[in-house]
Order: structure tokens, then sequence, then C-alpha cells
């Protein structure tokens, strides 16, 4: 009888092992057989049901045979190099290591909170109409609102944007660079050999092979995709120069190239998704979670707040227009949920997350520490959806960087304050204490303080640099989702660091200076650079007259600080003889 009963519970379990094994089996094969259904014509139910996707590969993407191979030969080779993209994907990372590019970390989990009713308009963005019902906005601007073209300035020029960087302050040269200086070298780096790309299949390209190579030998460099050539641009004083084409180049295509996949970005506190390009290019998505109108409500904490697509949009264009050039470039874009997110998804943990809601539109809620959940589920229209891509900076095997707590960090707790809040002398602690004792970084506080402050944004709790250029290089403005979220209050402890300090580069002033003028105003500058993004109006209009009244703040701490203690001592001369403003401009 004891025999029996033990061969019955072996039986048991291995029936129940195959059971396991059965329904792992069939939940692997469900996206497969979800792609390969088609939906019968006229059907009723959601509309965005996909039909079967094509797989065709895009013409730079397809091996080459070396000479005197026979075409069977190259076509087997393309085939077995087609899944292996490391020669590129290893090219760039916003990253998802953990200890680059943090985002703020709570200690407590705070209960979720309801999304706010969306308000009415109460007027008009000057980077583009708004739809007159604010119950009903179309998916897709009108495309004309995109080519329209910039209202003429006050001397009429058309664009006010490029009179601003023909200004005498906005064509100050870097200093000549040395192979120390610049992050690759294209001729000597065998990562970008173009005699070594071309045997490689996974290489883009575009067009004849013979344009890979120059006369003399050395790379050409307009074979390069755009965002490799961001990459290779990036130097010791900026992450990309003030008249480099790629740059525009690299923001259309993150507006418009192929999304080929898509996984989620690990660590963090809300969702964010690497999506990777028909060129390989690889930009991280954060989705739309609240309207333009939207402020953030008063009795959130900073560290709970949510991430706004939009303000990483507007922070490109504004740390373009302040002529920091630390952030790398974002665009905004509307994304199928269906084609472009769940379809081409091998993150099963993703794709779990997908459902339709009762309004018959497409959700899905992936995983991260906060807003993950069905309660805040992001929802298409009914499967589109609007978010912001930046660009990958290069992966950490090619281009270390090293991560630094932002001396000025905030406690991170609601009852606690920060060393700094409640030490006025703190600037001189700090100033004390390496990198801050002998090099620029203490200024590069201060400019970041400023683009923070002109944002509302309280989340800098640390940034990153290039490690190769060790202390004497720029800090890269990086994760400013939580910028933008107030137009109607500006908090002033942000300035605490350059009240504390006193310092600032006179360059940085005088620009400051020539935003706050008529002529230059920051607001209808910044109008007019986010009018170009496909998901325009970026920014509600009390944001823009925000950066304007913000701005007037900022001038006024350093002025206070100018009489207090004497412009020689305040403002760090970082203009030659050769490049001085002249009087009145």
């Amino acid at each position: 009888m004891k025999m029996i009963l033990v061969r019955r519970f072996r039986v048991l379990i291995l029936m129940v092992f195959l059971v396991a094994c059965a329904l792992h089996i069939v939940l692997d094969l469900l996206p497969k057989l979800e792609r390969r259904a088609v939906r019968p014509s006229g059907e009723p139910g959601c509309s965005c049901a996909q039909p079967a996707v094509e797989a065709a590969a895009p013409a730079w993407a397809k091996a080459r045979g070396r000479p005197g191979e026979p075409p069977a030969a190259s076509s087997a080779a393309g085939d077995a190099g087609w899944p292996n993209k490391h020669t590129l994907r290893i090219l760039q990372d916003f990253s998802s290591d953990p200890s680059s590019n943090l985002t703020s970390h709570s200690l407590e989990k705070l209960p979720a909170a309801a999304e706010p009713a969306e308000g009415a308009l109460q007027g008009q963005n000057p980077g583009g109409p708004r739809p007159r019902d604010p119950a009903h906005r179309p998916l897709l601007r009108d495309p004309g609102l995109r080519r329209s073209a910039p209202p003429p300035g006050p001397s009429g020029d058309s664009s006010l944007l490029a009179r601003l960087f023909e200004h005498p302050l906005y064509q100050v040269p870097v200093p000549p660079l040395t192979e120390d200086d610049v992050l690759f070298n294209v001729n000597s780096d065998i990562r970008f050999n173009p005699k070594a790309a071309a045997e490689n299949p996974d290489w883009p390209r575009e067009g004849t092979e013979n344009e890979d190579f120059l006369p003399t030998g050395e790379a050409a460099v307009d074979s390069y995709p755009n965002w490799l050539k961001f990459h290779i641009g990036i130097n010791r004083y900026e992450l990309y120069s003030r008249h480099n084409p790629a740059i525009e180049a690299l923001l259309r295509d993150l507006g418009a190239q192929k999304i080929t996949s898509v996984a989620m970005k690990s660590g963090g506190t809300q969702l964010k998704l690497i999506m990777t390009f028909q060129n390989y290019g690889q930009a991280l998505f954060k989705p739309m979670k609240q309207t333009r109108e939207q402020e953030t409500p008063p009795d959130f904490f900073y560290f709970s707040d949510y991430e706004r697509h939009n303000a990483e949009i507007a922070a490109f264009h504004l740390d373009r227009i302040l002529d920091f050039r630390r952030v790398p470039p974002v665009a905004g874009r509307m994304v199928n949920m269906t084609k472009e997110i769940r379809d081409v998804t091998r993150d099963k943990k993703l794709w779990r997350t997908f459902f339709i809601s009762p309004a018959n539109n497409i959700c899905f809620y992936g995983e991260c520490s906060y807003y993950c959940s069905t309660e805040h589920a992001l929802c298409g229209k009914p499967d589109q959806i609007e978010g912001s891509l930046a660009a990958f900076l290069p992966d950490l095997s090619l281009a270390k960087r090293k991560t630094w707590r932002n001396p000025w960090r905030r406690s991170y707790h609601k009852r606690k304050k920060a060393e700094w809040e409640v030490d006025p002398d703190y600037c001189e602690e700090v100033k004390q204490t390496p990198p801050y004792d002998s090099s620029h970084r203490v200024l590069d506080i201060m400019d970041m303080t400023i683009f923070d402050f002109l944002m509302g944004n309280m989340d800098r709790h640390h940034y990153e640099t290039f490690e190769k250029f060790g202390n004497e290089t720029f800090i890269i403005h990086l994760d400013n989702g939580r910028g933008f979220g107030k137009y109607s209050h500006d908090e002033l402890s942000i300035l605490v660091p350059l009240q504390q300090c006193c310092r600032v580069r006179k360059s940085t002033y005088l620009r400051l200076q020539l935003l706050a003028k008529e002529e230059y105003r920051l607001s209808l500058l910044m109008a007019e650079s986010l009018r170009k993004d496909r998901v325009a109006p970026v920014l509600y209009r009390p944001h823009l007259e925000a950066l304007d009244r913000r701005l007037r703040i900022v001038l006024r701490a350093i002025g206070d600080c100018v009489e207090k203690d004497g412009p020689h001592s305040v403002l760090e001369d970082d203009l030659d003889a050769e490049h001085r403003v002249p009087p009145g401009r």
C-alpha cells in the first residue's frame, strides 16, 4: 500500500512538471502567434490589431560579400551575422548600468496619487496653437504647423535663433583640440576604421562601397549614421559643437527612424524604454504621463513627482540656447504602441503587461518602482502614445563615465534636511574638497544650478563626466524629466549654490543678460526652437513666461553677489581679449 502511494505521488509530481513545461512553452509562443494572427475584415474591436510584420532588412544592413566570394556564401554570411549587432550596439549607451544616469530613489514608497484631471486651456502657446476643445486632442498635429515660418524678429529677421547664434557671445571658439581632447580618434581607432567595417556585415552604410573611403585612405565620416557622428564629435569642452549638422539630422532620426526592437530599462523609479532603430542607433523613450497644462500637485515631494517627457525635450533646447551644449539630443515622437512596441519587443515582462482598456485603447504599464501598475497604465488613443526619445551616449565599455554625487544634493527625505540647507558657509567646505578645489568644477555646478532653476528641476542628485578627460571637462546634464513641473511657483532653494558661492563664468553672465533683453527674449527663443519638434507645442505658455521671470531672478542673485563681493571676485573671466564682446552688443 505504501509503495502504491509513493508511486502515485511520483506520477503526480511528474504530471505537475510536464504541465508547467507545457505552460512555459505556450507562453513563449504567444507573442509569435499574436503577430501572425490576422483579424477578419469588418470584425469589431480594437482598430489597432496588427497584420504580419514584414521582415525586410534595410539595404545598408545586408552583408557584403568579400571579393571572390560566391553570392550564396555572402548570403549565408549575412544571415549568420544579422543577429549579432554587438559591433554597433556597443557604441552607445544611456546607460543601463545602475551607477550611471541614476534616477531619484525615495526611502519610502508613497501611496499612488490619482491622475489629476486635465485643466482647460487658459492661453495660447507661442510654439503653436492648441486644440480649442480640451477634451478632444488630435493624435497628430497638422503637418502645416511644423513647416510654418517663425515670426519675424524685432529687426525684421525671419529667425530670432539664427540672429542669436550669430552674436559674438555664441562665436567664442573652443581651444584647439589635441588627441587627448577628443573622446574618439576616428582615424587611429580600429572601431571607426572603414576598412575593418567593410568586412563587418553589421556595419550600417548607405550607398556604394567606394563612398566609405577617401582618396587619402582615411575614414569617410559622412558614411556614418548620425548617432555615430554625434558620438565622435564629443570632446573635452562640449557634447556637440554649435554648428554640427549631424545634431539636427539626429533629431530627425529620433522622430522618424523605424523602431526595430524595444526593451525596458532596468532601474529607475518610473518606466523607461530602450528603443533600437534600423540603423542600430538607440534612444531612451519616456512616455507621456501628464498633459501640458497640468502642474505638479503642491503636496507632492520632488522625489515622487512624475517624469515629464516634454521636460526632456525642452531641457535640450534650453541647454542649447544657453550655449552649454551638455544635454544629449532629445526629440518628441508619436509612437504606435502595437506596431512599434508590442510587436517588436522581446522583453516578455513588458509584453505581458499589455491589455485593452474598457475604452478600447491599447495600454501597458511595464515594471518599475513607482507608477507601474494597472491603475497607472499608459494608454494610447487608441494605440498612439506621445513620448520623448533621448539619444544614447557612447557605451561605457568604450567611453567610461564617472558618476559624482552633487554637493548640493537634497536629502530625499520627508523630514530631514541636507547639510547645505542649514549651513550658510557650506560652499567654503565644498571648495576645499577635490575636485572642487583646483578645477573649474564649481563653475560647472553654477551653470547647472542656473539651468535647473530656469526649469524648476529639484531632482539633481548626481551628475556625470567622461573619465578620459579627468576633472578638466564639462558636466553632462542628464535626466531632466522633473523639470517644468510648476509654472506658478519659483523654487528659490535651487539657487542656493549660486548664492552661497557667488561665483559664475563671465560668459554665462553675459549670455543671461543678453537673453533678458527684449530683442533676444528667452521665452521667444524657446518657442521658436521648440516649434520644430514633432510634438509641438512642447511647453504650455505659462512655462515659457516663467522662464523670463526666473531669468530676472538669477540676474538679481548675481547682481547681489557683485554688489557684495565685487565683479572680479564673482565673475570668472573666461573670455580672452580676442573674443571680448563689444559694448552695447
